[in-house]
């Protein structure tokens, strides 16, 4: 009680999920199945405060253009959505605008889509000025093919999920003030995009080897990167619970130091519109020199949510970076994982076993980054002034130094280093002009 009013917690909004299955295998996507994917569904709706209270499953044989499934399954669902009380029902599919309209029309309630849910829990989310612009953007850029006269009669207004961020006004304004919003999100993230490139710039500067830490969301990646860093980023039980990228310094058990990056988390049919707004923060795994993907060893879609991951990372350009598999939530699995997909990929350098909640197997995780770190160093032979204490200092810092020997003003000096920090080496020597023979 508060000034005579009591405060009391508004109900979460009650939901019937629409589940899809095809009668023919080769109208499936490839990827996760259609009873995983209507229970992601299912954790997708309750990470939106939304309380799923029934389910309707669709076989699909033709899609309806209409409406997506059938006439009969519609009355079905009407049927449904009344006796549950329900005031949203949530399609385990993109609908396209019309279907959405004539859905709701029909239902009389409001009708979502997988990828507009997915975008209201982003929106839920970001935290910096840069994800919500991003979310903001992806909303916008979703909502636009969706605003015609036939939606002004629906209120957007009374909360709940698929109504935040810039859902709440757009039934109310005309395409081009929705154009115009685009444009000036597009310039401002620019500037932020900017800005996050000098600290790229800065960081790159920083003779450490950037390891992202990638995978399917809720695998356990905020846990993992907790627990080797101490980042104390926020972890729960839920899907996509962090979006803002965090990087911290990792130390490794000989004492080699990288930078460790976590990254949002990937998840099947993830909105095409949130890719692209999210190139900037996803430019951090693509520039990484390692990505470990962390895969949830208890779910039995293990190995599909690998192939979303690697599909994503394809998209973004970094298909191909050296990898490493870290099996997580092994602690609560009841198998070995698999080693056959380690076999199946050139690019996969490792796979381990862990449980980052109660460290289990993050030493061996450890030694087999900096065993992949040890592989890839160069050997470099430079001659530097003995006067440049700090250059010596730097390459001491950033590269193993296996010989060093002081003659008539200059340090001699072999080390072993990264290609990253080798290539930074050869481009201050250079402009110091000092001589440089670097030999693999």
């Amino acid at each position: 009680m508060k000034g005579g009013t009591q405060i009391v917690d508004r109900p979460a909004e009650r939901a019937v999920l629409v589940g899809i299955a095809y009668a023919s295998r080769r109208d499936e996507e490839p990827g996760i199945g259609a009873e995983e994917s209507l229970r992601e569904l299912e954790r997708l709706a309750r990470t939106a405060g939304v309380e799923p209270v029934a389910t309707v499953t669709q076989i699909v044989r033709r899609i309806t253009p209409a409406t997506y499934i059938g006439t009969g399954k519609v009355l079905e669902l009407k049927e449904a959505v009344a006796t549950a009380g329900a005031g949203v029902v949530l399609v385990d599919e993109s609908l396209s605008p019309a279907q959405q309209r004539n859905l709701t029309e029909q239902l009389n309630v409001k009708v979502l889509d997988r990828s507009q849910l997915i975008l209201d829990i982003f929106a839920a989310r970001a935290r910096s000025l840069e994800g919500k612009l991003q979310v903001e953007l992806a909303q916008l850029e979703y909502l636009l093919p969706r605003l015609t006269r036939a939606w002004t009669h629906l209120s957007r207004q009374a909360g709940g999920v698929g109504t935040r961020g810039p859902g709440e006004t757009q039934l109310e304004v005309d395409r081009r003030r929705v154009r115009e919003r685009i444009v000036r999100l597009r310039r401002r993230l620019g500037e932020v995009e900017r800005t996050r490139e000098l600290h790229r710039q800065e960081r790159a500067s920083v003779p450490y080897v950037t390891i992202a830490l990638v995978g399917y969301t809720n695998a356990g990646k905020s846990t993992l990167m907790n627990a080797l860093t101490h980042a104390g980023v926020m972890v729960e039980d839920k899907l996509f619970a962090t979006l803002d990228p965090t990087v911290r310094r990792l130390d490794l058990p000989r004492g080699e130091r990288a930078l460790l990056v976590d990254t949002v988390g990937f998840i099947h049919r993830l909105p095409h519109q949130l890719i692209e707004a999210f190139k900037s923060t996803l430019e951090e795994v693509r520039r990484a020199d390692l990505l470990v993907h962390v895969v949830d060893a208890t779910s039995p879609e293990a190995e599909e949510q690998i192939r979303v991951v690697e599909r994503v990372l394809d998209e973004i350009g970094a298909g191909a970076t050296p990898t490493v598999l870290a099996w997580n939530k092994m602690d609560r699995a009841e198998a070995e994982p698999s080693r056959i997909v380690v076999a199946e990929r050139a690019h996969l350098v490792g796979s381990y076993a862990i449980a980052a909640a109660t460290g289990r197997g993050l030493a061996e995780l450890l030694a087999g980054i900096e065993r992949w770190i040890e592989r890839e160093r160069v050997r470099l032979e430079v001659a530097v002034p003995a006067s440049r204490g700090d250059l010596v200092a730097w390459l001491h810092r950033g590269a193993r130094v296996v010989a060093e020997h002081y003659s008539n003003g200059t340090a001699e000096i072999t080390a072993l280093a990264t290609p990253k920090m080798a290539a930074q080496i050869q481009k201050r020597l250079r402009e110091l002009a000092c001589s440089i023979s670097p030999t693999v």
